[in-house]
């Protein structure tokens, strides 16, 4: 019986499971959306979501334990220079994840967890109404009949 075993072994080792999803949540900041199983993606939510947690705390020591788990101080620093002020007014749940179907290699679930707020960008608003209004005041194709194919006449 499991009682009291969370989390998922994941048929790993200890050392190798830790050292892969400290590799992952580093990944997984950098590019703010990354494609595994559903099993790793569930196991990183609660890890992914505890540093953007430590990243809204900002102070020294929230640094220093962000930086002992994540690998490349880089992403330390888009951590807490970048994301941490996009989920300032978010009291959690800065993660989604989206099903995406099966590997076909060995038929594992596959998704992908991204970051639920994303950069945002403002789109010009002209531009989008020149192309709306260009696209309706086209005229609508003529149908073409399709007619009998021309024999040349052999003399």
């Amino acid at each position: 019986m499991r009682h009291n075993n969370a989390g998922r072994r994941l048929g790993r080792t200890t050392s190798h499971r830790t050292a892969m999803f400290r590799n992952m949540v580093t990944s997984f900041l950098n590019h703010e959306r990354i494609t595994t199983t559903d099993a790793k993606a569930k196991e990183l939510r609660p890890i992914a979501e505890k540093m953007i947690t430590l990243g809204k705390q900002g102070d020294l020591n929230a640094i220093r334990q962000a930086a002992s788990y994540i690998r490349d101080k880089k992403v330390v620093t888009k951590l807490f220079a970048v994301l941490a002020p996009r989920f300032k007014e978010r009291e959690g749940g800065y993660t989604r994840i989206i099903k995406l179907g099966t590997r076909l290699g060995d038929c594992a679930s596959l998704s992908v967890i991204e970051l639920v707020e994303e950069e945002l960008t403002k789109k010009d608003v002209k531009k989008t109404k020149k192309k709306i209004e260009t696209i309706m005041s086209e005229p609508a194709p003529a149908t073409v009949s399709v007619a009998e194919p021309a024999t040349e006449e052999t003399v």
